[in-house]
């Protein structure tokens, strides 16, 4: 009897060590499509949030009219919250504007939100040219009227949060990256590849 213990001891051993060897081998399947996309500029992308709705909340359009993010839906947008006062959204605002030239299409857009005061709103509308994103549509979210910003869960600027087709967070990044760089266009590129499936 006990010979039968030792060799069931011994099989149970055994497949536990080839259970850790092969999950030594093949790795952690991701929790995330994308997360593989996490590297270089993309250090900071963060996935806890996906699958999150567009806010409800408002913002007024290039004609000054109210609007939500909800005309935004059936395109895949990258929303950046930036303010002209915050140098790291100065920063990254040429990047955008790059990224907005080199992809912007009917299924894909950068949509900026200017956080600035209301009496700032021209001034934000000048910097946004000024920094080389003047392909990039002026949009104003005043933080005191802050419901898009806050409904995002935005904490700090810039964020920049993107959104697939269906109006659902695929990933945010906050603080400043360059979203012209090779691994943010392959990034946005994965991310269209797939929302036109």
């Amino acid at each position: 009897m006990t010979r039968y213990a030792y060799i069931g001891l011994f099989l149970v051993g055994l497949g536990a060590i080839v259970y850790v060897l092969m999950s030594a081998a093949t790795g952690k399947p991701a929790g995330n499509p994308y997360q593989g996309f996490a590297t270089g500029q993309m250090a900071k992308l963060e996935f806890g949030s996906a699958g999150q709705p567009i806010p409800a909340g408002t913002f007024t359009d290039v004609d000054n009219t109210p609007q939500t993010l909800e005309i935004f839906k059936g395109k895949t947008i990258l929303v950046n919250y930036w303010a002209t006062w915050c140098p790291p959204c100065e920063k990254e605002m040429p990047s955008l504007g790059a990224l907005q030239t080199a992809r912007a299409s009917d299924s894909f857009e950068v949509v900026a939100l200017s956080v600035d005061s209301p009496e700032d709103a021209d001034y934000a509308r000048r910097r946004l040219t000024e920094l080389g994103a003047a392909n990039i549509a002026f949009r104003h979210a005043p933080m005191d009227n802050g419901d898009v910003i806050y409904g995002a869960g935005v904490r700090g600027f810039p964020t920049t949060i993107l959104y697939g087709a269906d109006g659902l967070e695929i990933a945010r990044l906050a603080g400043d990256a360059d979203w012209a760089s090779p691994e943010a266009v392959q990034f946005i590129d994965a991310v269209l590849k797939d929302q036109a499936r």
